[in-house]
């Protein structure tokens, strides 16, 4: 068996940045392995034989306002520019998500609504972000009654399909991320960086670990190749590993599930190819009120590619079950105290092998966009590289 300095667990965006980073700073050899039979995690697309190019584990849209980040990966793809625009299908009425001024004019009428946006705007100033856990406590009815409508219609029957819970269960920390956009920028997105891989991303990641340090294997079922021993030493393939090992999985699957599971929330995907030109008219449609789906999503949008037919995606929210193929993709941490306290207990068994750095949003247990995950993997390769030339 070669040698390897590394071998790192997983082919998403968390491992292939680290193995680039150590293979390019350090010159170590690298062994990446990927249970999928494809790089790339759940960002991994591909062309369907009309040229359109489709994301196979949901839509993936890029943005940051992350300088490092955006210079880091334009060194692996062109981009082509994408500002992401959703609409909620309210009441028969097609409106801009995030809610925004231009919503509030959408479903209020004209006069009632010029005077819930100067009340708005008197109260948090123009361009602003409000959550909507804030404009429910505001103390003014008027604000009470915008509060009330957005979350009655727009986000509570959709967020509890979204993480399977009654809408009174749903968690003061979810309803502190919903905005209201005193804006009328219909973008669902702010940040300065905006776009799509030209190529997509299974060919950025590819990029990314097409480095002669690095051998990829994929079909991997990495945790039968390792064994942790005695709290301070690992071995793979039968054979005592002294290098460092990067795992993107599941904690607590790599640790026998001896604190119980982590619980997740997975999502299924139905794809349809149709024989006209488009189904919607723009990428994205939120059905916040629909009894199973939660969102229609038109691929050809995003790269404005050309075909006479198109392709879209209904997504529906479910239980992850790591037993069931068809539901055991986790894509979501599902976030309370006690599933914190849980993860805890996986992070405090990590720590007694000096070798491991568990990295990424199933490692980590929380939800990271790309360009965090790209960060904080990049903040983790600099670590340590860092002890590495420093001898530690």
């Amino acid at each position: 068996m070669q040698d390897y300095d590394a071998i790192i667990v997983g082919a998403g965006f968390s491992g292939a940045v680290m193995a680039e980073q150590l293979a390019s700073e350090l010159d170590w050899q690298i062994l990446v392995l990927e249970q999928r039979d494809h790089v790339a995690g759940n960002c991994h697309d591909g062309k369907t034989r009309d040229g359109i190019t489709i994301h196979h584990y949901g839509p993936h849209l890029f943005h940051t306002s992350k300088q490092r980040v955006w210079e880091y990966l334009s060194r692996f793809s062109e981009w082509k520019p994408y500002h992401h625009k959703v609409l909620a299908e309210v009441d028969g009425c097609r409106i801009p998500l995030p809610f925004n001024l231009n919503s509030l004019r959408m479903v209020f009428p004209a006069d009632r609504a010029l005077e819930l946006e100067r009340k708005l705007l008197e109260s948090y100033g123009k361009d602003s972000r409000v959550s909507i856990l804030t404009l429910r406590e505001a103390g003014d009815p008027d604000l009470l009654e915008v509060a009330d409508w957005i979350y009655n219609r727009v986000f509570v029957n959709y967020t509890a399909r979204q993480w399977g819970v009654d809408p009174e269960d749903i968690s003061p920390d979810v309803l502190g991320r919903v905005p209201v956009v005193l804006s009328h920028d219909d973008r669902y997105f702010q940040d300065v960086y905006q776009a799509i891989p030209l190529s997509g991303y299974t060919r950025m990641i590819e990029s990314m670990l097409d480095h002669p340090n690095i051998t990829v294997q994929t079909n991997q079922q990495a945790l039968s190749r390792f064994e942790l021993v005695d709290g301070n030493g690992i071995r793979f393939d039968g054979r005592p590993f002294e290098g460092s090992l990067i795992y993107t999985g599941m904690l607590d699957e790599l640790f026998g599930y001896c604190h119980g599971e982590l619980p997740y929330r997975s999502l299924k995907f139905e794809f349809e190819t149709l024989d006209y030109p488009y189904f919607q008219s723009n990428t994205t449609v939120n059905y916040p009120n629909e009894s199973t789906f939660t969102r229609i999503t038109e691929f050809k949008h995003i790269l404005q590619e050309h075909s006479d037919r198109t392709v879209i995606v209904t997504e529906y929210p479910q239980e992850y079950d790591r037993q069931d193929q068809r539901k055991n993709i986790p894509y979501y941490p599902v976030f309370t105290a006690e599933n914190q306290r849980r993860y805890d207990r996986y992070r405090s068994l990590a720590t007694a092998y000096p070798q491991l750095t568990a990295l990424g949003r199933l490692a980590e247990y929380r939800y990271l966009n790309m360009d965090d995950a790209v960060d904080n993997a990049l903040s983790a390769a600099d670590k340590l590289i860092t002890g590495v030339r420093a001898g530690c």
